[in-house]
């Protein structure tokens, strides 16, 4: 029977893998379709160097920081997966290479139809060495946090607060699209294909379900996998019409991309809160992470940050409100049964589980931008952050890879 047992889980977390991997299709759309042409074929072979690099690097380095045997802050065991044991193991690695590989990929958002090639080599590889899996370590590896008891179940704060948050510096340190901002106000860029970034939207949502419901990496305890699916899903849905909502009432017009953008942020939001929070809840959280999305999107690009697909909006500030949530929201038997933290503040758990909560924020994102700023600032004295004004207008598919995304153009 406990052979058995292994072998279900094994096979749940091997599917969930799968589905959090095939994300990085529904990243490849979701860019590309929401940027420019000329930039299409570069986005969308990002994801290929995102998935190569990231399991390159998880597997020598990134993997041994976050989940080895070590101190409070970091592993210091298993380079190379050395001493970790075919089977559950490997499949368990593969599992949590995709969510740093996802991590890696929010960050690149950041980075859109502006920076070097190199510098996806470069600063990929040290955000999923000494970067990503240290906060890893930290919430999911026994590490200080985990210690404290956090309550982040698949990633607000592990995976898309850190990776929001390298977009955001990035996107400082880069500047402003040409032809962006003029007379200090946006200028709308349009998106080449919504269609394209609906069809993103809709392959992240289905890989959702791998990313939260796999984090129970069991098919027991009740079957607790399908709970966690069911929260993710009802905050997702109404995340989508929470933006909706908020696009017509601030733009008069029912924005399909702040739709898109509003399944995202709820379920960001919901990735840290889905095991411990009730159904009506989930709607709650998800509702107000896609609202809030669109009015930040809206604001801080109008304070001049370009940040081409609002990587800091959907995946940072959705993030610390699903962080936070479980300190409001976690219900007493969720918890029990998910086994972490205490539970929130509606439920009479007083404000003890909400400041663990807000302090696994406020470290992770000053660990991260704080690397993020020492790594980029380097790399922009030394090898350059972007590609020369010549090259950004041309478009990045002929300019770094010598071919146009769509082949017609060259006959134009």
């Amino acid at each position: 029977m406990k052979e058995l047992t292994l072998s279900l889980d094994s096979l749940w977390i091997l599917l969930a893998a799968i589905l959090v991997i095939a994300m990085q299709v529904g990243f490849a759309f979701l860019e590309a379709g929401s940027l420019r042409s000329k930039n299409t074929g570069h986005i969308t072979g990002k994801q290929i160097i995102t998935l190569a690099l990231t399991s390159l690097a998880f597997w020598a380095f990134g993997y041994a920081v976050a989940f080895g045997d070590g101190n409070p802050v970091f592993g210091t065991s298993n380079w190379f997966l050395n001493g970790v044991p075919s089977g559950y193991d490997s499949i368990f690695f593969l599992f949590q290479m995709a969510f740093a590989a996802v991590s890696l990929a929010i960050a690149w958002g950041g980075f859109a139809e502006r920076a070097k090639l190199s510098v996806y080599f470069v600063f990929g590889f040290l955000f999923v060495v000494i970067i990503y899996p240290v906060v890893g370590h930290w919430v999911w590896g026994g590490g200080w946090l985990s210690e404290m008891g956090m309550q982040d179940f698949a990633g607000s704060t592990v995976v898309h607060l850190q990776g929001a948050t390298a977009a955001l510096i990035g996107t400082l340190l880069l500047g402003p699209r040409i032809g962006k901002f003029k007379g200090g106000k946006p200028v709308a860029i349009p998106a080449h294909n919504t269609a394209y970034t609906v069809l993103g939207g809709f392959f992240l949502w289905l890989g959702w379900f791998g990313f939260n419901a796999g984090s129970t990496v069991s098919t027991g305890n009740g079957q607790f996998f399908g709970y966690v699916a069911l929260t993710t899903n009802l905050a997702a849905a109404a995340g989508a019409l929470g933006a909706l909502f908020m696009a017509m009432i601030l733009s008069k017009k029912a924005d399909i991309g702040a739709m898109v953008n509003g399944v995202l942020a709820a379920l960001v939001a919901i990735t840290a809160s889905c095991a411990f929070v009730e159904p009506w809840a989930a709607v709650v959280i998800g509702a107000i992470a896609g609202a809030f999305t669109y009015w930040t999107s809206i604001y801080l690009e109008s304070k001049g940050l370009d940040d081409p697909i609002y990587a800091f909006s959907v995946h940072g500030l959705a993030g610390v409100i699903g962080t936070l949530s479980t300190g409001f929201f976690a219900a007493p038997d969720l918890v029990e049964k998910a086994g972490v933290g205490r539970a929130g503040l509606f439920y009479g758990g007083g404000l003890a589980q909400l400041g663990v909560q807000a302090l696994g924020v406020l470290a992770a994102f000053v660990f991260v931008a704080v690397m993020s700023l020492i790594v980029l600032g380097i790399m922009k004295a030394t090898m350059g952050l972007r590609v020369s004004s010549e090259a950004e207008e041309a478009g990045l598919d002929i300019s770094e890879h010598g071919a146009y995304g769509y082949g017609e153009t060259e006959s134009k």
